[in-house]
């Protein structure tokens, strides 16, 4: 059973959520996410330091969501093309979920220079899940051997992140981005490391 502090902490999350939903984090209210918590003001300062930790909880929520959508998905043993387009529409679909603010807000993050400078990769299950499903697809030979699973992971999910912040969201155009940016990446992924000339 939840404790009191942790019932707060979860409206208040809820709270700043919503509000983060409907006029993006930077513009958010932080007296306006105490009341609709139910809460005095400073109470939210004492559960996040700042309006970011909620974000960053918001994103870890998320990521372990996604990771475990796509780990299931992933079970399966899917093509590597088949694999890439899941991971592109799993992370696609939060942007109704969220909203058109939060979602950019959400990516944004992944950018952020507020992060923890001691922060790896190994703290993202969404990025753990991509890397270890392109090593599972090295050892079926869809990928050559001399590749790096956990760079080309980390590009490609970069690369994504960047062309959904900055793709508009209605109208063609997007879709069409996604599937070559897909086609382009699983190229690159088969082709290997260039070889320096000497």
């Amino acid at each position: 059973m939840a404790t009191k502090g942790e019932r707060t902490r979860e409206r208040l999350l809820g709270a700043a959520i919503g509000e983060f939903r409907r006029v993006g984090t930077a513009h958010a209210d932080v007296k306006a996410i105490a009341a609709a918590a139910g809460v005095a003001q400073p109470t939210f300062y004492s559960y996040f330091p700042t309006k970011h930790h909620v974000l960053i909880e918001l994103e870890r929520r998320e990521e372990e969501r996604i990771a475990a959508e796509l780990a299931r998905f992933f079970a399966d043993g899917p093509e590597l093309p088949v694999a890439l387009a899941k991971i592109v529409a799993t992370i696609a679909d939060l942007e109704p979920r969220l909203g058109g603010p939060l979602f950019k807000d959400f990516l944004a993050l992944h950018f952020s220079s507020a992060r923890p400078p001691e922060e790896i990769w190994t703290n993202h299950p969404v990025i753990v899940a991509v890397v270890e499903e392109l090593r599972q697809a090295q050892r079926r030979s869809a990928i050559p051997a001399d590749v790096d699973p956990l760079y080309n992971g980390l590009f490609f999910l970069v690369g994504l992140y960047a062309l959904l912040l900055t793709l508009p969201v209605d109208g063609p155009t997007r879709a069409t981005v996604l599937e070559r940016y897909v086609v382009t990446s699983l190229h690159g992924m088969q082709v290997g490391p260039l070889t320096t000339a000497r």
